[in-house]
């Protein structure tokens, strides 16, 4: 289980530092990245998809497929957020 939080901690930390790093390139684009936690549908889509792999993640490996599932949700919501497209 220690090995599956630390990949997926690994791969949060990734995304923020390249947010970060957009941030510091060019104001505002590290903030439009992460628009997508106050996109309605963006959020929706990564509760559905929450549901569905945290269920079956659950019962096929626990705490650890809910650890994916849970990283997927956020990747999930993260593409299909309209506001922070690349223009």
């Amino acid at each position: 289980m220690e090995a599956t939080l630390l990949l997926a901690a690994i791969v949060l930390a990734a995304l923020v530092i390249r947010a970060a790093v957009e941030e510091l390139r060019e104001p505002g684009r590290g903030r439009a990245r992460w628009a997508f936690l106050k996109d309605r549908r963006a959020l929706a889509a990564g509760a559905v998809v929450m549901l569905a792999l945290g269920t079956l993640g659950w019962l096929l490996a626990g705490g650890q497929g809910l650890v994916w599932a849970c990283l997927a949700a956020l990747l999930a919501a993260y593409a299909t957020n309209s506001h922070g497209r690349d223009r």
